[in-house]
């Protein structure tokens, strides 16, 4: 089943709109839940996306099998065909990398987003050797992500472009202003760039005057109304309703995030159950919000009306 877009469209698409990252669904007993994760993707892909990512870090990737991840990707593909792109995370030690991403080839991904590998430090040259691996190993276009153990500076991103026709993008989660600003200006229009920090519209104005024209919202998971209406202002230059949406809704629901490591993926599937969506609890070792974390996160949801 190959992909219908190749590595140069997907490029070109993915600036064209928000991007987001759908939670995975978990049934009672923590199994992937095929039919309610459909109709989790049939709702957001009504709304206008520039593409959804399938089993990335938002949708509980490290947490899933090779099998659940061929379900997912499978399952998702199937669901946006002819409306959204579907692109695949992947990610672990090189080899592992290559299976994952062979498999979402084989699935009929629009691409791919090579989260970092495992555990291990790791030097630049082993980063560039690890990521030309995986381009090499497909035909998609290919996004890396830089973040926790994989920091790219922009020697190696040059290279890494010079010999991967396939790699397509830079997605950033590191936060550092002077290696992205380094990296966009080495680097210019050949790569596409994305915001990847946690909680992505906080950074997203000055990302954007960084040169980096999108971002990865987990927040459209169950408010996809003001999701679109923020990336709409932060590409309008509309500072005050970037202003108000931040003081109103944005910092109070960083302030439980902030409560416990890892909520950034709980905290979506809080919120997704709040919204009348719900994907099941996050799979150890994550750890569900508490009953009074996930009442304050409605109140905060109600006050911006019907989603």
């Amino acid at each position: 089943m190959p992909s219908l877009m190749s590595p140069e469209e997907l490029k070109a698409t993915i600036p064209t709109g928000l991007l987001s990252f759908p939670v995975t669904d978990f049934d009672g007993a923590g199994d992937f839940d095929a039919r309610s994760y459909a109709a989790r993707l049939e709702w957001l892909s009504a709304y206008k996306v520039s593409a959804l990512f399938a089993a990335g870090g938002t949708g509980e990737f490290f947490s899933l099998t090779l099998p659940e991840y061929s379900r997912v990707v499978g399952s998702a593909v199937e669901t946006c065909r002819g409306r959204t792109p579907i692109i695949a995370g992947a990610g672990y030690g090189t080899r592992m990398a290559i299976e994952y991403v062979q498999e979402a080839e084989r699935l009929g991904a629009a691409g791919v987003l090579l989260l970092p590998h495992y555990l291990t430090e790791a030097s630049q040259e082993g980063l560039r050797a690890h990521i030309t691996a995986v381009c090499r190993a497909t035909k998609l276009g290919v996004i890396v992500y830089n973040r926790a153990t994989c920091r790219l500076t922009a020697e190696t991103m040059v290279r890494l472009a010079q010999d991967c026709p396939n790699l397509i993008g830079f997605k950033d989660g590191v936060g550092e202003i002077e290696a992205m600003v380094s990296i966009w200006n080495t680097l210019g229009d050949r790569l596409t760039y994305l915001g990847g920090l946690p909680t992505a519209e906080v950074y997203a104005q000055a990302y954007k005057a960084m040169g980096v024209p999108t971002y990865s919202s987990a927040v459209f998971n169950f408010i996809p109304k003001t999701a679109l209406e923020f990336y709409d202002a932060v590409m309008a230059d509309d500072h005050a309703t970037c202003g108000r949406l931040l003081r109103e809704f944005f910092f109070p629901y960083l302030a439980i995030r902030n409560r416990q490591p890892g909520y950034a993926v709980s905290i979506i599937k809080a919120g997704a159950a709040v919204a009348g969506h719900p994907a099941g609890s996050v799979r150890s070792p994550l750890s569900d919000l508490k009953p009074d974390e996930t009442a304050a996160l409605a109140a905060l949801i109600a006050k911006l009306g019907q989603q």
